[in-house]
């Protein structure tokens, strides 16, 4: 048993010194209070039956796993021993190259070493709080009182018209700022209690908060809830925009965004997970998963791999004659996306990396002349392999050695098949194919492989790890309409870079609270529960 503690935590330190190496954050390794997952890469601790997470997809070629975390599917894909490519048998995906066709556009197997210019930026919060900041300061960085303001301006705005048209409601009176305050600290707490329903908090079950439902009466809420908005009418000009409710909002969030925080020179684009809490998701019954509405929208995110800091978001409705599903080509979707996450870092050599359906051999050309560098995991049903060499896309005939990698390069982008329990593919011009990386596994222990996949799978596996930590902070609040579903998912996710902020700043030095303590202190704080006098 001792000498099994002691081989883990020699992985333990080895995965930490590659982590510190590839410039990742050791806040992988946990933080304050517990955490719900283990490191989908490196499985390292000593009780942990999770395996490599690379490795674990690359089983789908034996056999279709019955327990997969969900999210974490959605980070990797993998193309099986059996695969050829695509529907015509040997003849690989739409786009791809022969080989005579790959050799005339300057694919080749003889390859150089790449160099990525330095960082042009030092990564960090933008301003210097004081030791003294609270809880809801670093909110109020992304959500300022001016914000808050407009929320009550357009509520009671929205609250006459709609007594205009509907007849007058005698319980109504115009919302203050400390009731709005209120109001968002009662839709958060439900981050905090874990509890389906806001109106729990007055009820006399499990969720019951008798300590915050002193602060505003049932009655009281349910009316601010019914008229809330952040913008009561369609803008004069008539835009069509799904989203023109909520849209202001988003615009002065990402502008906080940037301007609190500059992120490190490694950044991922991925889709968060959004939909349900984690441990909802395992104890809950099919009937309870049946009843739940789908989405309307899609939300995307550039994230700091150093921090977790979420820098950018991007939203599109899956309905309408606005959204972005009117493009039919998945791919071309997705490239669209990721060139709006990335408008703002063209210049600064920073490294992004992307899962399947952004990964293409055009766009990582275009960021490139932007000095964007990249590295992307490819599939044959996801990516658009458009210019790709066909040999690098199928599978050879010939059994594969775990650990083993082929690589062609044309210029500085490199083409790389890696085996693993199943043959994996990635694109990059970040990482050097001459230099070998290694996979740090608990049972097997080093598995080797190109630098770029073990960059993959380091930063990759860092917002794993992260998403189940900001689902610290998922409100789990249900409305009905699509905008007041966006605005309450991108609360969460400021709430969320406040408490890295707040972890970067002296502030926490005084007091250490754990992510659950901060949420706890926040709802507090928007309470003012400092004067528990109640408003009716």
């Amino acid at each position: 048993m001792a000498e099994c503690g002691r081989k883990a935590l020699s992985l333990l330190e080895a995965a930490r010194s590659r982590y510190e190496s590839l410039q990742i954050s050791d806040d992988v390794f946990g933080e304050s209070g517990d955490d719900s997952s283990d490191n989908p890469f490196y499985s390292t601790s000593g009780d942990s039956d999770s395996g490599d997470y690379i490795a674990e997809v690359g089983e789908e070629d034996q056999q279709q796993p019955q327990h997969h975390h969900h999210h974490h599917q959605k980070r990797g894909d993998k193309e099986g021993s059996g695969h050829r490519g695509g529907s015509g048998g040997g003849g690989g995906p739409p786009g791809a190259l022969s080989r005579s066709q790959a050799e005339e556009e300057g694919w080749t197997e003889t390859l150089q070493d790449v160099t990525v210019p330095p960082f042009k930026e030092t990564y960090g919060p933008a301003q210097k709080m004081t030791s003294s900041a609270t809880a809801l300061d670093f909110f109020q960085l992304f959500v300022p009182d001016n914000c808050i303001q407009n929320m009550v301006t357009q509520t009671n705005m929205y609250a006459k018209k709609f007594q205009e048209r509907f007849g007058s409601d005698e319980g109504w009176r115009p919302v203050t700022t400390q009731e709005m305050k209120a109001f968002l600290g009662f839709v958060t707490s439900t981050s905090v209690q874990r509890c389906e329903s806001v109106l729990s908090i007055w009820s006399s079950g499990f969720f019951s908060n008798q300590s915050i439902a002193l602060k505003m009466s049932q009655a009281r809420f349910e009316k601010i809830l019914k008229y809330f908005h952040i913008v009561a009418f369609r803008p004069s000009q008539g835009s069509n925009q799904g989203l023109y409710k909520i849209q202001p909002f988003l615009d002065s969030l990402q502008q906080s965004f940037s301007c609190t925080f500059r992120p490190s020179q490694t950044q991922v684009l991925h889709e968060p997970l959004i939909d349900e809490d984690p441990v909802f998701i395992t104890t809950c019954t099919e009937r309870e998963l049946r009843k739940r509405k789908k989405r309307k929208f899609s939300l995307w995110v550039r994230q700091c791999t150093s921090t977790g800091f979420i820098c950018q978001i991007s939203v599109h409705l899956k309905e309408g004659t606005d959204c972005l599903a009117t493009l039919k080509n998945k791919p071309q979707l997705h490239s669209l996306v990721a060139k709006q996450l990335c408008q703002n870092i063209s210049g600064k050599n920073t490294i992004i990396f992307t899962g399947p359906s952004i990964t293409s051999l055009g766009l990582f050309t275009e960021f490139s002349k932007q000095d964007i560098y990249c590295c992307g995991l490819l599939s044959t049903r996801k990516s658009d392999c458009t210019g790709l060499p066909q040999n690098m896309l199928v599978c050879s005939s010939t059994p594969a050695q775990r650990g083993q990698s082929r690589v062609m390069m044309k210029g500085s982008m490199s083409l790389i098949s890696w085996y693993n329990k199943g043959h994996f593919r990635f694109l990059t011009n970040a990482y050097p194919p001459t230099k070998q990386g290694i996979i740090i596994k608990r049972k097997s222990g080093e598995i080797t492989c190109p630098l770029a996949v073990e960059a993959f799978a380091a930063h990759l596996s860092y917002i794993c790890k992260y998403d189940d930590k900001y689902s610290k902070y998922f409100i789990f609040h249900k409305p009905n309409k699509t905008w007041q579903q966006v605005f309450w998912l991108s609360i969460s996710i400021a709430i969320n870079n406040a408490y890295i902020l707040y972890k970067m700043s002296d502030a926490y030095t005084v007091k250490r609270y754990s992510r659950a303590q901060f949420g706890e202190r926040l709802v507090r704080e928007l309470l003012d529960l400092d004067d528990c006098s109640p408003t009716q």
